[in-house]
């Protein structure tokens, strides 16, 4: 019998939540075969059986809490596919057996039941009596009577019962007992809480958990602060509009707002390299490459892989990767290696209609871009006209311990230049 344990998964990894037992009890596996998915702080991982052979018990349930090393099951080698089906079979066959042969066995028990009361009642019957002075043809009376001799009135002046008393009681009119309390049903205890309505708990999944806490961190452990500005879109919105049929018959993917913002960061960040730096210790940390982490909203929260090399990359390139880690981040099949190192991040609240944001940092970076809504407003032109333009608001949060005031704001600038006057980026590209 082998043991079926938690496994070294990652090395900032250490503990994980049971998500699906993709095996049961009496499943035949293979040595290699995917048998549970642990839902990690990061993504989602397939444990892998070390041996070959039969799921004989599983010790650790769905949604239940296990550590590297935790024993959460038992595989016996030797064993044979559907065993322990075969055991439940024959439990549920011997537990019908015996229903049937229970009702030709109860009317036995039900009469030595029934002998039993009656020995019990006439034996308390006859304690409470025993005190009482009567003749034996009075107590007998008072047996087949069901009374109680020590309630019957006797005319006789030494205070023996006589068989006529026990009569005249039994014929005398009952006096009506006193209504008896009724008895105060106690309600069920409720877990003490601060709402009076009803209320649903649900558990926080590994993953929300992480993202809670990491936030919080990064509100307590760093000086960020925000800086905004808007962007004219004219320019990138007729850029796409012509060349959105041509870039997507020659690269098999559609040109996007996304690609863009990235190739605009990536420039700025060159001209101003600490908001593509972090800290750690006394020392200030400068990446000398860009891997762009783009924001991406699941059902079970917000994850941020990351576009590797995206300097070297031209829009296509860019696209085809969002399209892809998109893709994977809702499926669940993203890796560690698609979520670990980004340098800088960007974020899209405007998909969901977001006009104006403030996003948190994803430490240990210190710079994080927010794009917005698109929205149609009335703006002043250089010669005084009024034109309708597709406006959005961008915003900058930053790491005011190693990221001055004057450099984000000359960043943002820089980005928002570069996409009022998308050729440059094309060009470059």
């Amino acid at each position: 019998m082998q043991e079926i344990k938690i496994p070294e998964l990652a090395e900032s990894i250490t503990e994980g939540t049971i998500a699906e037992w993709l095996v049961k009890e009496g499943d035949k596996v293979e040595k290699g075969d995917a048998i549970v998915e642990l839902e990690t702080d990061k993504v989602n991982v397939e444990v892998n059986s070390e041996f070959a052979g039969v799921i004989a018990e599983i010790t650790s349930g769905e949604g239940e809490d296990v550590s590297v090393g935790d024993v959460i099951g038992k595989l016996d080698e030797n064993g044979e596919a559907g065993a322990s089906s075969d055991k439940e079979e024959s439990e549920q066959e011997k537990s019908e057996a015996k229903e049937e042969e229970a009702p030709k066995q109860a009317p036995k028990e039900e009469s030595k039941e029934e002998t039993s009361q009656e020995s019990k009642q006439e034996s308390a019957s006859e304690q409470n009596n025993g005190d009482v002075i009567a003749s034996p043809a009075a107590r007998k009376r008072a047996r087949e009577l069901g009374i109680d001799l020590s309630e019957v009135q006797t005319r006789d002046p030494l205070g023996r019962v006589r068989p006529d008393d026990v009569e005249a009681h039994n014929k005398a009119p009952k006096k009506e007992s006193a209504p008896s309390k009724p008895e105060k049903k106690e309600e069920p205890k409720s877990e003490k809480t601060e709402f009076d309505k009803p209320v649903e708990r649900i558990k926080m999944t590994r993953r929300r958990q992480t993202i809670a806490k990491n936030l919080v961190e990064v509100q307590h452990n760093t000086a960020m602060l925000t800086t905004f500005n808007e962007v004219d879109m004219t320019a990138v919105m007729e850029l796409r509009k012509q060349r959105k049929d041509k870039f997507l018959e020659k690269n098999g993917v559609k040109l996007g707002f996304m690609s863009f913002f990235a190739k605009a960061v990536v420039g700025a960040l060159k001209e101003f390299p600490l908001l593509n730096a972090e800290i750690q210790g006394n020392e200030l940390v400068i990446k000398k490459f860009y891997d762009i982490g783009i924001a991406v909203s699941t059902d079970d929260g917000l994850v941020v892989p990351v576009v590797r090399d995206a300097d070297h990359k031209d829009f296509a390139g860019i696209e085809q990767d969002i399209l892809d880690l998109g893709k994977k981040a809702r499926d669940n099949k993203l890796s560690l290696n698609d979520l670990q190192g980004g340098s800088f991040t960007i974020t899209n609240g405007g998909t969901f209609g977001s006009m104006m944001s403030t996003p948190i940092l994803n430490a240990p970076q210190v710079g994080i871009l927010g794009m917005h809504n698109i929205i149609k407003r009335p703006i002043a032109m250089p010669d005084d006209s009024i034109e309708v333009r597709p406006m959005m608001y961008i915003a900058l949060s930053y790491d005011h311990r190693i990221v001055d005031g004057k450099e984000a704001v000359q960043f943002l600038v820089r980005i928002k230049e570069m996409l009022e006057d998308p050729y440059d980026l094309l060009l470059e590209g």
